[in-house]
């Protein structure tokens, strides 16, 4: 029972005892509830010392049998047993509060236990100084922590410390936070807060109102996130999470590339340090599409599987693609010491002048393993709808004037028409990466790029040599760039320190084969609000079943025979307000889904979504109701 229930019994049955005793006290039942006093009292004593003590006794046995009778009716003794723990509780509190000891300057991080213990006792002295007069921030304190406990050299950072304070160990581009934050970070614990559980029977009792957070311990699992309304993913999930990497890369703890559309929720270009835009010749930097990569075999790999990766769900195989680009990029890089720039490729798929201009140098090189390649890639192309067909229609969607500025010719050092290179080969940095996508406008186009991008990460991340830094992917409309072979480069993420966010609107943006496919790769699942039945459905499967206990309560309402006990009955209802009942209890144990695709369809408030979450260690949180930004 309520505690306010339980109040309101106590204090009606108060009441009752208070007005049978009146009642009995000034006469108005009759006098016969004296009659055994009068019974035991000898004639001629009633004037007497013993009548008075012996009638004071009776009516205090009257009023004790009152309040017993309303103590057990309105649960008095339970009322004072939760006054007193709340009062106990309380004194506990208090005792704590007041008399809890400093810690000791080995357990508080703001005095850097870790440097003292490892004898730079002057160094944290410094650094414990800066941070009490607040010239150092969380993104300070991370930052040289991690340098420290990362092994760095450390007569460095103690040069560092004595002439820069809380700036030393900087991040390369300066910068010491972002210029705005919209979440909560806990950057010395690499989270972000997203949210709290709801109070919900539907959640575990353990977990309601703990708040919800995510970190790279979480996020290298990867995550899909689907929602149809686009604020609650964006705003709720995706701008936390790449506000957080970006904080986390200025520490030097992390690299994040994200490639967004326009309205994205993601932080201000101002928090990145590479910002690649189609469309905008003023733009400082261009994507290199061969991903620094010198191998032709592995450049085709990845430029087939952004061109035609998507055909394999209606049953294409796309290495049909790597060896024809393969055939195309080997030749050419053999012959003028680079790979082909897209106008180049489109010109190398569609024209056979430029193709015998190519045989000609090859020819003059006495290359004939080439020539053998670009002949083999002129007899499978000759026939109508074949390779160099495919290939080049998709080609010349790169090749229009808004993607010239993104995408950089390569082989011309370390700029492109004035603009610096990039290569995602650079992920073994703290780099911080924001991609602008025309989606509305080059739709086909933004969709090839990001595939290009998801197939560069996979590929840089894995193979390279120190992965001690984080590295992150934030796909923000992942439509059509989940293939069968980004799933299958998704499995090996994991254990390469890296992750991928895929946001959708549906799962109806991927191919049916490839939903719950990419649903068992990813071990973080977020159902926003208004997600349709059919993809609730695909959630529901994905998190399974768990055995319950229900209980099954049955009230039967209880007949009173004798006057005596329909009286009692009228008492405890008029103090209760309910009919004398008698309650039956069935238990029973039944394996049930942890939420039904109805509930995720149409149980969902705004601004909540259902979030699980996996750990790369293999911990798991079960789906969870959850209200973002709470």
């Amino acid at each position: 029972m309520s505690t306010r229930q339980l109040l309101v019994g106590a204090g009606g049955s108060a009441l009752v005892g208070w007005l049978v005793w009146s009642l009995l006290w000034n006469g108005y039942l009759g006098e016969y509830w004296i009659w055994p006093l009068i019974l035991i009292t000898p004639d001629g004593q009633f004037q007497s010392t013993y009548f008075v003590i012996a009638s004071w006794t009776y009516y205090a046995v009257v009023l004790g049998a009152i309040v017993v009778f309303c103590a057990r009716l309105g649960g008095w003794v339970e009322v004072l047993r939760r006054a007193r723990a709340a009062v106990r509780q309380a004194n506990v509190n208090a005792a704590t509060a007041e008399g809890a000891p400093p810690p000791a300057p080995e357990s508080d991080p703001a005095l850097w236990p870790q440097l003292r213990a490892d004898g730079a006792v002057a160094v944290a002295d410094v650094l414990a100084a800066e941070l009490r007069e607040g010239r150092m921030s969380d993104v300070d304190y991370a930052r040289i922590d991690h340098a420290w406990r990362t092994g760095r050299a450390r007569a460095e950072i103690t040069e560092a410390v004595r002439v820069h304070g809380a700036a030393a160990c900087a991040h390369g581009s300066g910068a010491r936070d972002l210029p705005a934050r919209a979440a909560r970070h806990d950057l010395p614990l690499r989270q972000v807060r997203i949210g709290s559980a709801a109070d919900s029977p539907r959640n575990p009792y353990v977990y309601r109102g703990a708040g919800i957070a995510l970190d790279p311990a979480v996020l290298g699992t990867s995550a899909l996130v689907v929602g149809p309304s686009g604020r609650e993913p964006a705003e709720g999930i995706m701008g936390p999470v790449t506000e957080s990497l970006c904080l986390q890369a200025l520490a030097g703890q992390a690299a994040v590339v994200a490639v967004t559309s326009a309205g994205s929720a993601a932080p201000q270009h101002r928090a990145f340090d590479v910002v690649l835009r189609a469309g905008d010749p003023s733009i400082a930097h261009s994507l290199d599409p061969y991903a620094g990569l010198d191998d032709p075999d592995e450049a085709a790999s990845v430029l087939a599987e952004a061109l035609v990766g998507d055909l394999a769900e209606v049953g294409h195989d796309s290495r049909w693609a790597v060896t024809a680009l393969a055939q195309l990029l080997g030749p050419w890089r053999a012959a003028y010491g680079q790979f082909p720039a897209i106008q180049d490729l489109r010109d190398l798929l569609d024209s056979e002048a430029v193709r015998a201009d190519l045989r000609a140098v090859l020819e003059g090189k006495r290359a004939s393993a080439h020539l053998r390649d670009l002949d083999a890639f002129e007899r499978r192309s000759a026939a109508p709808g074949g390779a160099a067909e495919t290939l080049s229609n998709r080609v010349a969607l790169l090749d229009r004037p808004a993607f010239h500025s993104l995408l950089a010719a390569p082989g011309l050092g370390s700029k492109a028409d004035g603009r610096s290179v990039f290569s995602l080969q650079h992920l073994d940095r703290p780099v911080r990466v924001r991609i602008d996508l025309p989606e509305g406008v080059h739709t086909d186009a933004s969709r090839i790029i990001a595939r290009l991008v998801l197939a560069q990460f996979t590929m840089c991340a894995t193979s390279r040599r120190d992965q001690s830094l984080f590295a992150f992917l934030v796909l923000e409309d992942a439509v059509q760039t989940v293939t069968p072979h980004s799933l299958r480069a998704l499995q090996s993420l994991r254990r390469s320190n890296a992750g991928v966010l895929f946001s959708l609107r549906s799962l109806n943006d991927i191919p049916d084969v490839l939903r719950d496919h990419l649903l068992a790769a990813v071990g973080c699942r977020v159902a926003c609000v208004g997600v349709s039945s059919w993809d609730a459905q695909h959630f529901a499967t994905a998190w399974g079943t768990e055995w319950v206990e229900t209980e099954m309560i049955t009230h039967r309402q209880v007949r009173a025979e004798h006057p005596g006990t329909k009286v009692w009955h009228a008492v405890r209802k008029m103090v209760t307000g309910q009919h004398v009942t008698t309650k039956s209890v069935t238990m029973r144990r039944e394996e049930r889904q942890r939420w039904s695709s109805s509930q995720l369809a149409n149980d969902l408030q705004t601004g909540h979504a259902v979030i699980s979450l996996t750990a790369v260690t293999g911990e798991r949180m079960p789906p969870i109701l959850t209200k973002l930004g709470g």
